[in-house]
């Protein structure tokens, strides 16, 4: 029985239409029909445009009487409706000044904010038509996904391993072995990896609908497309190019399969999303959808019109206007409840605490929503706590302990140190501990750690190159930073240089072993446990090709590389002790304090000296983390040129130090196979190398 308010009063052509529901805002089947709603605040005018699919003319368009206007939305129900096929948008009608801000023009045809899916670009790299003046389209989504009682998993925060990837990138190389290759499908494929690596978090690098010809250009036969995706066209829609099913518009379906594939093997997904700033760009900007719907109230504005662009890419959204928040918000609980996505990274953070001037604001609207939010509990919220406009946050996304970071002083100490940077051991010790200093009022999780990410080298790069090396960009080298903390080891680039060779490849284990062995939430790029390369590029945004894929072809050639992040993987999962969720200056069950900072001799280290060698000593005590037996971790570190002698902790007499890292050996062990050390006195460390020890009772 239909229910009384769902029955047509119009008809056009051979379709019945009524006035809708004001709530959810998007296209939504609901009683035989599609109801359709769409926010304006200063239009004067509304019309809606219904496709089948692929024609580029509508079969029909259907103005908004003013009766279907309620408030500042626009609503209307239309009946006898093929969802499957029907495509949808949006003329609007107002006034044109863009000296006042206003953009409207009613011959343009824009789409949908909350369109659930995207057609025009289903397949990647295929052209659009440029005499197509409607390029993206909106189209209906069924919600009849069988989740198979899946739900997010909602691991803790504390012994996560984030691995952030692209999915093109992840899979496309010819060496990948996939069938689906760069595609939602082709992760799927290489579930067995990441698990054999012990990855129990993937971060996505930008999966919600982008125009990759965003600048294209071809440059000595090379084409440079807008590959990243850092340039968002619609925030609740799956990218369809990455789905190997979305020329039969089963794209929605794939990320769903493999996200609840990914769950079963108990990881995670976390979204990079980008709030900060849209497709559209500046005044010379396309219409695709905000600009030409309520341009003053999504973006922010200078007073005479212009946009304000903090985000580097022409605009910046006006993310704590009442309305926009409420799009963030709705967008982030849709991916929650239909994708049982497990957590966001926000690109550009800062740009969220902006007021509509464009100043930071101490307590912002839109962050306090987020933290408090209902749906969103339990969601992981990671903030990229900086922006384009030079406004820097590292520590400040407190809110309600809800936020943690992106630790940008972190992966810049990390590598300053490594490269032999004494005067950088001070900070060293804040940054292994948790960064109290930065997240004092939050808990070590609130640090998100990483050497590495998708801005900037790879592990591989960063001690290969002094410079970046961007040519094939076209913009002569000048994009991408040039403050990279990088050291090439004696030679630039590539090189048959075996000692060099050696040299890099401890270097990165070191930094691995630092990562792994520091408090707070790790963070690999992936790739790098097998040293992945750009070949010097650090600003590959624009590269669909062996730059940007990872060549598998490596994992052979670095075996033991990625032999030894697995098990230092496997070594922090091993230790809770390394994984604690609170700041803790005490002495435990063992009798040592369970953190605590040494020079070459123990217990004698001045804090506040230029060093390159210390060790740091976690004890275990196994009531407390509820382990088996109490155990004491050393690590060494000795980032100088020439060997050192450490002297070691008086451990009690039962106890005996095994060897459980030594990256100069080249070598991780695994849990269990640690290898035997018998001193109890002191240990030698080779040049630039890292060694672990771990005691328990004999």
């Amino acid at each position: 029985m239909r229910s009384i308010d769902s029955f047509p009063t119009n008809t056009i052509k051979h379709l019945q239409y009524r006035v809708g529901r004001v709530f959810p805002f998007g296209a939504t089947l609901t009683d035989g029909g599609v109801n359709f709603s769409i926010f304006s605040k200063e239009a004067t005018g509304c019309t809606l445009l219904l496709y089948h699919r692929g024609m580029k003319k509508p079969f029909v368009e259907i103005p908004f009487p003013e009766s279907f206007r309620i408030g500042d939305v626009y609503t209307m129900m239309v009946f006898g409706l093929d969802s499957e096929t029907v495509e949808y948008g949006y003329r609007f009608d107002g006034p044109y000044d863009p000296k006042q801000g206003l953009w409207f023009d009613k011959k343009k045809v824009l789409l949908d904010p909350y369109a659930k899916a995207v057609s025009g670009r289903n397949v990647w790299g295929v052209k659009p038509d440029p005499k197509d003046p409607f390029q993206h389209r909106g189209q209906i989504v069924m919600e009849d996904y069988d989740w198979e009682g899946d739900k997010p998993l909602e691991l803790k925060q504390k012994d996560l391993i984030i691995y952030e990837m692209h999915v093109r990138s992840f899979t496309n190389h010819p060496s990948s072995g996939v069938k689906y290759k760069g595609t939602f499908a082709g992760i799927i494929e290489k579930i067995p990896y990441l698990k054999e690596l012990g990855i129990n978090c993937v971060e996505l690098m930008p999966i919600f609908e982008f125009d990759e010809f965003e600048n294209y250009r071809e440059i000595d036969g090379r084409k440079l497309y807008n590959y990243w995706g850092y340039s968002t066209v619609d925030f609740f829609a799956p990218k369809a190019g990455y789905a190997t099913s979305a020329p039969f518009g089963m794209e929605t379906d794939e990320l769903k399969n493999m996200i609840r594939t990914l769950h079963k093997a108990g990881i995670e997904v976390i979204l990079d999303v980008v709030f900060n700033h849209t497709a559209e760009g500046n005044e010379n900007g396309p219409y695709i959808s905000y600009r030409g719907i309520d341009n003053r109230t999504y973006y922010l504005l200078t007073p005479d019109g212009h946009y304000y662009n903090f985000s580097g890419c022409g605009n910046t959204m006006n993310c704590n206007n009442a309305v926009v928040r409420s799009v963030i918000l709705d967008c982030l609980r849709y991916w929650v409840a239909s994708y049982h996505v497990d957590g966001f990274r926000f690109d550009l953070a800062s740009i969220l605490t902006r007021d509509e001037s464009g100043a930071p604001m101490s307590d912002a609207p839109l962050l306090e929503s987020l933290a408090h939010d209902a749906v969103l509990g339990k969601t992981k919220l990671i903030a990229e706590a900086w922006d384009a406009g030079g406004l820097y946050q590292v520590g400040d996304f407190s809110e309600c302990s809800r936020w943690s970071e992106w630790n940008g002083k972190y992966r810049d100490c990390v590598r300053r140190f490594l490269k032999g940077g004494a005067e950088y051991a001070p900070e060293m010790y804040l940054r292994i501990s948790g960064s109290e200093d930065l997240y004092d009022e939050r808990t070590p999780e609130a640090s998100v750690n990483f050497i590495t990410c998708h801005d900037g080298f790879t592990l591989h790069d960063l001690v290969s190159y002094n410079e970046k090396h961007n040519e094939a960009n076209g913009e002569d080298n000048r994009d991408g930073s040039d403050d990279n903390a990088s050291w090439n080891c004696g030679a630039e680039g590539e090189t048959d240089d075996p000692g060099i060779k050696k040299l890099r490849l401890r270097q990165m284990m070191n930094a691995t072993s630092l990562l792994l062995t520091s408090r707070g939430v790790p963070m690999l790029l992936s790739g790098d446990e097998f040293a992945n390369t750009q070949y010097g590029n650090n600003n590959a945004y624009c590269q669909d090709n062996e730059i940007s894929w990872l060549d598998w072809n490596r994992l052979s050639q670095y075996r033991d590389l990625f032999t030894f992040t697995k098990n230092m993987i496997a070594f922090r999962k091993a230790h809770p002790v390394l994984r604690i969720d609170r700041y803790e200056h005490c002495y435990n069950g063992t009798g040592y304090p369970e953190l605590s900072f040494h020079s070459l001799k123990p217990w004698a280290l001045d804090r506040n000296a230029h060093n390159l060698c210390f060790a740091y000593l976690y004890a275990e005590d196994h009531i407390k983390f509820h382990t088996e037996a109490d155990a004491f971790l050393y690590i060494c570190v000795n980032a100088h040129w020439e060997a050192h002698e450490f002297g070691l902790p008086i451990i009690p007499k039962e106890y005996r130090w095994l060897i459980a890292a030594d990256t100069y050996a080249g070598l991780a062990n695994a849990p269990g196979d640690d290898l035997p050390f018998y001193s109890r006195e002191q240990i030698t460390l080779l040049p630039r190398s890292v060694m672990i020890l771990i005691a328990r009772a004999s």
